[in-house]
């Protein structure tokens, strides 16, 4: 990089006209801006274009690859019935990848997020081909164990190929490979505030030059970053036609219409990406999407989770669930019930109101641990270690987390899901306080309906919460269970609860 040129120039008195005496940290750049690595920012499209075109193809190949690997009980003559089948979940795939953004910016770079969107999609797949297969009737035409082992395989070989891919990019993006060169023009605080946050902020592909402003010396404000500034808009316009700067973001309050309106006029005759960056207010929203109503954009301040798509992928996840589990547990539960029956007189199950999904209230089915004479309804006090009021029984059942299976009843109901986050009850206290009382944002967890099991749950955060710090860990999982749902995640939490059942922690 050729050296710089620099001269001193006086910073503004907070905007107001007159100025005062230069400060040395504050300097104007001259000279040429020239890449310091690499530069292939195209690269990271066309990667993309990749990857919407290899995993459905990707899909329709395992599938075809499982036929002959299993022609014997598929039949040497069955390759065009299994060929139709592959190419349609191919093309379910393709669509359903790209409706629940499995290709979008902020999963490019991220492992779990890609693996998460690619299950998701591939579970809905799986889902579709089962039922278009089951309504045409033509299911028996084709082998469980092919269908088992497509799909398997499948999530294999995509979420095996999304992570090496998202490993190469992760490494490419460090060395700014995809990187574009941007310019800011406007050193004041709306300025500095994205500069700040395009720094901080790892998943963008930009490389700051630096600002750029065409005030007089004496209403620029003092750059509080380290980035330098290089020159006012005649010398941006000759940099750009220069071929140095890919973008411009133009940082000025966005009640300057008609000085916004003469830099765009002057930038717009340049082959440059011009965009506008958002007024100060906007930062306190900064990780909040941009939508179009019609052809104005809003900014969305809070989306309801698990909505469309989503929301029915969970269902039938829900669905699916059940007929797996069912079968296995409810010979557990009827030993169960036969020694709670046994064990202490009262019924075999014990319903308390919960708050569910919208803060809806609901009763919770589950196996009486408790004595009868010692059941509470109302101001419930939670479990504590040795409780005197759980039997002998019911203590094996808490434990094992047996006492829950019951709750499968609520989730046939609709009023409870297999995973999400635990229902508390209203009237319990952590710290002798409510808990909506300690966290403004506890109503949050309600969002989206309540489950057998969470996040939480198996990252050991379980049990009494007698003191707030418990609640604030707790709901922390909760909101981030929420915030990153997915049908991988889901399953994940499923694995994990497994082993948090066989070696439980503060379940009593």
């Amino acid at each position: 990089m050729d050296k710089l040129e620099t001269m001193a120039r006086p910073p503004a008195d907070d905007g107001r006209e007159g100025g005062a005496a230069p400060d040395p940290k504050y300097m104007r750049s001259s000279g040429p801006i020239e890449a310091d690595h690499a530069r292939a920012p195209l690269l990271l499209d066309l990667t993309t274009i990749f990857m919407r075109v290899a995993e459905p193809l990707t899909l329709v190949a395992v599938g075809l690859l499982m036929q002959l690997l299993l022609v014997e009980r598929t039949g040497p003559s069955a390759g065009p019935i299994y060929f139709r089948a592959a190419l349609l979940g191919g093309i379910f795939y393709a669509g359903v990848a790209e409706a629940i953004g499995a290709y979008d910016m902020d999963v490019r770079f991220s492992m779990r997020r890609a693996t998460g969107r690619v299950l998701t999609a591939l579970f809905a797949t799986a889902m579709f081909v089962m039922t278009v297969g089951f309504f045409l009737k033509v299911s028996e035409d084709y082998s469980r164990l092919w269908a088992v082992s497509w799909f398997v395989a499948g999530a294999l070989s995509l979420s095996g190929g999304r992570l090496a891919l998202t490993g190469w990019m992760q490494g490419k993006k460090r060395e700014g490979l995809f990187n574009l060169r941007v310019a800011i023009f406007g050193t004041g605080e709306q300025g500095q505030r994205l500069a700040q946050y395009i720094e901080g902020n790892e998943r963008l592909t930009i490389d700051l030059v630096g600002f750029f402003d065409d005030r007089e010396p004496g209403r620029i404000t003092g750059v509080a970053t380290d980035l330098p500034l290089c020159g006012d808009l005649a010398e941006l316009v000759s940099l750009v036609r220069q071929g140095r700067i890919d973008q411009v973001i133009i940082a000025l309050p966005w009640s300057a219409e008609r000085r916004l309106q003469d830099i765009v006029a002057a930038l717009a005759v340049t082959p440059v990406r011009i965009r506008l960056a958002p007024d100060l207010a906007s930062f306190a929203f900064a990780q909040r999407p941009i939508v179009l109503l019609g052809d104005l954009p809003v900014m969305t301040l809070f989306e309801r989770p698990i909505t469309g798509l989503d929301q029915v992928m969970k269902k039938f996840e829900d669905m699916v669930l059940l007929l797996f589990i069912l079968p296995l547990v409810l010979p557990v539960m009827l030993i169960a019930a036969i020694a709670i029956k046994l064990d202490s007189p009262g019924p075999i199950f014990f319903k308390q109101e919960r708050e569910g999904f919208n803060n809806k209230k609901f009763h919770i089915w589950k196996f009486r641990s408790m004595r009868t004479d010692r059941l509470e309804f109302d101001n419930i006090q939670q479990a504590s270690k040795r409780d005197p009021r759980i039997t002998r029984v019911g203590s094996f059942l808490r434990k094992s987390s047996i006492d829950e299976l019951p709750q499968l009843i609520n989730v046939l109901k609709g009023e409870m899901s297999i995973i999400g986050p635990r229902p508390h009850a209203p009237s319990t206290r952590a710290g002798n306080r409510f808990f909506n009382e300690i966290v403004d944002t506890y109503a949050a967890r309600h969002n989206v309906k309540p489950g057998l099991t969470g996040w939480a749950q198996v990252c050991g955060w379980r049990g009494e919460t007698d003191t707030e710090e418990k609640l604030v860990r707790r709901l922390e999982h909760d909101l981030f269970y929420i915030e990153n749902w997915s049908i991988g995640f889901d399953l994940y939490i499923l694995i994990r609860t497994v082993w948090a059942v066989m070696a439980p922690r503060n379940a009593y």
